[in-house]
Order: structure tokens, then C-alpha cells, then sequence
């Protein structure tokens, strides 16, 4: 697929705007045990959530995948990375995380934060 950085920042631009009108989702649910994760490890609200989704960008892009679900497999995942700072919950340093994000933005303009926790290896980043 070849992809074109205005696609990628047209995306963005509905995402954030979904995010900011509060129609958003962060899944976490029992299969999305990472994600819960993040919020025990480190000091971070859905405020800082926001904060960390509304700066993504272009250069943060990492890649599209199928979405792998039976009876969903019409919806594509965009896949971003970013590094942010955040504060240990058991410790008192800030530090620099790598968080692993895949968004979902539905025909209905509703965005769902599929994965939001720290990433497993390093990503590849498209247009870097």
C-alpha cells in the first residue's frame, strides 16, 4: 500500500477532532492488560491521554494493519509511536516512555484507542 503523508494527516486532523469532542475510546478491557498496565506504572490521567493523542503527528506514524477480529476485518489500524515523559506511580523520577498506539476510526467519526501502553520493540516510522 503505497501511502501518501496528506492521507496520514487527514487522519490525524479527524482523530484529534474526534478526541477533542470526547468521542473517543481507550480499550481497557481483559484483553488489553498493556494498556492497563500503563496506568499502574506511571502517573497518567485521561487528560495526559488526550494530551499525548492530540500530539500526534505525521513523523509518528508507523503503519496500517488489517484488523484481525471475525466480522471486522474491513477496519483498518493505524499504528503510532511516541516517546513521552511520565512519571513513575512507585518512584519519584519522570522518564522517558515509548508508547506503542493503535487507533481505530470508525465510519461514525468515533475513534477506539485499541492499544496505548509502552512498545514491545522499537517501530519503524513510514515517513522518517
Amino acid at each position: 500500500m503505497q501511502l501518501q503523508s496528506r492521507d496520514i494527516e487527514a487522519y490525524l486532523t479527524e482523530v484529534k477532532m474526534a478526541v477533542h469532542e470526547g468521542r473517543y475510546r481507550l480499550e481497557r478491557n481483559d484483553k488489553r492488560r498493556r494498556n492497563r498496565e500503563l496506568f499502574i506504572k506511571y502517573v497518567i490521567n485521561e487528560r495526559k491521554t488526550e494530551e499525548i493523542l492530540q500530539s500526534l503527528t505525521l513523523h509518528d506514524f508507523s503503519g496500517i494493519v488489517q484488523n484481525e477480529h471475525r466480522g471486522y476485518e474491513n477496519e483498518l489500524l493505524y499504528i503510532f509511536g511516541r516517546n513521552v515523559q511520565l512519571l513513575e506511580r512507585f518512584g519519584s523520577r519522570m522518564k522517558t516512555v515509548p508508547l506503542y498506539i493503535k487507533l481505530n476510526r470508525l465510519d461514525n467519526e468515533f475513534v477506539i484507542v485499541i492499544s496505548f501502553h509502552e512498545q514491545e520493540y522499537p517501530l519503524t516510522y513510514y515517513f522518517q
